[in-house]
């Protein structure tokens, strides 16, 4: 039930502009640049960018960053699909969604390796957070990054304390951040109020935006990928004021409030790398 506020900016239509890298973004984005301390020089397969971050933890699977410029040969794209009887996340083929949405492709290793970042917290008790970074390349989002920023934590809420360190790093590498993901560390794998209030500050600015919940002790799910119904559950929390956990209102045409992404994939081929601002 992640207390944290997803970090904004403007102007994500796309433009007709042609890509000439692996790495270039579809997008006129503005973002307010922060600096903060600390320097890593990070190798993409068309150049060199040097990128401000406190600490790299890790890379996976290996030391480049590389968004897959078309489906590679080889690869296995999969959508998410819905098991609860053997503990996975699942998607509706059907969304309520009242624009049409772009394909948003995920790596299938980050979820494992952000409970593993998380493991120290979830044994205590204590929720993680993370927020996914994304390239659109061909209307679609390839999630490359995942940074896991300084936080204040509990059992039930987390809190990122140093956003801007995270809005830099989105800054300087392009990134839209179309995702974020906590732990559940003794709940069900379900987005409380306090959830959905974070993600609606999210979508509102990326249609795509969604949200994972980690939750390793429920047996019926371990993993959800969710987003706000829409209109539905948008124009609830649009008009909600309440702050804390609170129920919500009904929707107007009946639907639910959340509901799980039926535009998210995963790529085997996808690398992506971690940033541990902790």
């Amino acid at each position: 039930m992640a207390e944290r506020s997803c970090l904004s900016f403007m102007n994500i239509n796309e433009e007709n502009t042609s890509v000439s890298s692996l790495c270039s973004v579809e997008s006129g984005s503005s973002f307010c640049a922060c600096k903060f301390c600390g320097s890593k020089f990070l190798k993409t397969t068309s150049q060199c960018q040097n990128i401000t971050v406190h600490t790299v933890t890790q890379f996976s699977p290996s030391p480049v960053i590389s968004c897959t410029e078309s489906v590679p040969q080889g690869a296995n794209i999969s959508q998410i699909t819905v098991d609860t009887e053997h503990g996975q996340s699942q998607s509706s083929n059907q969304s309520t969604s009242s624009t049409v949405l772009r394909d948003v492709h995920i790596s299938a290793n980050l979820m494992e390796d952000f409970l593993g970042l998380a493991k120290d917290n979830t044994e205590k008790d204590l929720e993680t957070c993370g927020t996914l970074g994304a390239f659109l390349k061909n209307g679609t989002f390839y999630v490359t990054t995942l940074i896991v920023p300084k936080q204040e934590c509990t059992s039930n809420s987390c809190q990122a304390t140093n956003d801007e360190e995270v809005f830099s790093i989105q800054n300087e590498q392009s990134l839209f951040p179309v995702g974020w993901i906590h732990t559940h560390p003794s709940q069900k794998c379900f987005m409380s109020s306090v959830d959905l209030h974070t993600h609606y500050s999210c979508q509102v600015m990326i249609p795509e935006a969604f949200a994972i919940v980690m939750a390793p002790t429920d047996t019926s799910r371990s993993y959800g990928i969710f987003r706000l119904s829409d209109p539905g559950g948008m124009s609830v929390l649009k008009e909600c004021q309440e702050e804390g956990f609170h129920p919500h209102k009904e929707t107007t045409d009946g639907s639910p409030i959340y509901e799980h992404c039926s535009n998210v994939y995963t790529n085997s081929n996808l690398r992506f790398e971690i940033f541990d601002l902790r």
